[in-house]
């Protein structure tokens, strides 16, 4: 008898969830269903680079108020019209009041002598 058919494994009881096999895996075995369990149905998160100049940070700043803006607006067009008179509405109408065009417009220096 190898070490790996003879195991020292508490009977399952009913709670949890219930064994696979009829020994208990071993620790590499275990591991090699993890990394495939990662593999196929986890992709890692593909997320934008961030932009690295001031004058990127200043533009993805300004986009994201906009659309941040956009959402608002709908969040005040879906508001019962009980609503729209209690401080709720009146924060949604204060931000969607909100000019963003004259920030959009702004265009910061480059710096260093490059404007």
């Amino acid at each position: 008898m190898t070490p790996l058919e003879y195991r020292h494994v508490t009977k399952y009881q009913g709670r949890g969830r219930p064994p696979q096999s009829e020994r208990a895996l071993t620790g590499a075995e275990r591991q090699a269903r993890y990394r495939q369990r990662q593999v196929e149905g986890h992709a890692a998160p593909v997320r934008a680079p961030r932009p690295r100049t001031r004058p990127q940070r200043w533009r993805a700043a300004v986009a994201e108020l906009a659309a941040l803006q956009a959402e608002y607006a709908v969040w005040l067009d879906a508001l019962p019209e009980a609503l729209r008179d209690g401080a709720t509405g009146e924060a949604l109408q204060a931000i969607v009041d909100l000019d963003l065009d004259e920030l959009a417009a702004i265009e910061p220096p480059r710096g260093f002598g490059r404007d």
